[in-house]
């Protein structure tokens, strides 16, 4: 299967209609700012479930509080500069983070831009080099496609 591509209004208009306020869409992300009295584990079930009936295809979500999306931000732990995009990568589930990190490792000498967090993983890559890198391509592999998404630094600073 190919990718999803869904307009910000219509993810939109489906977190509306499953009741969920204060809704915005943020660039063409599919990143979705909104409130809910929900825990965060009941969020996850039912976004799923919505977005998949709302679009006709298997949904994963990861969602993450606002103060816990800002220690992540505010952890990153490598220098930025103008060269090299800065990444989160957001992984759910242990055993996926300790495989991830586990491969990450074994990656000489880009090991070195691959650092674990809480959660999650911190990658610094050069622009232009973001899919071809050997860490791009593990990430990649559909056994991780539920588990794990990438997001640009700069963009979760500008959501929150």
């Amino acid at each position: 299967m190919g990718n999803i591509r869904i307009k910000m209004a219509d993810l939109k208009s489906a977190f509306e209609k499953m009741g969920y306020t204060q809704v915005t869409t943020f660039l063409q992300t599919g990143n979705v700012i909104f409130e809910s009295g929900q825990t965060i584990g009941d969020l996850k079930a039912s976004l799923e479930k919505g977005l998949s009936e709302a679009f006709n295809y298997e949904a994963y979500v990861l969602v993450y509080a606002f103060d816990i999306l800002n220690e992540i931000i505010a952890q990153y732990p490598m220098e930025r500069d103008e060269t090299h995009h800065a990444y989160v990568i957001f992984v759910e589930g242990d055993t996926v983070f300790e495989a991830l990190k586990l491969q990450a490792q074994g990656l000489g000498e880009e090991a070195n831009c691959i650092l674990p967090g809480s959660g999650v993983l911190y990658w610094k890559v050069k622009i232009g080099a973001s899919t071809d890198t050997n860490f791009a391509k593990i990430v990649a592999k559909p056994k991780y496609k539920s588990s794990v998404t990438i997001r640009n630094l700069q963009t979760l600073e500008k959501m929150v």
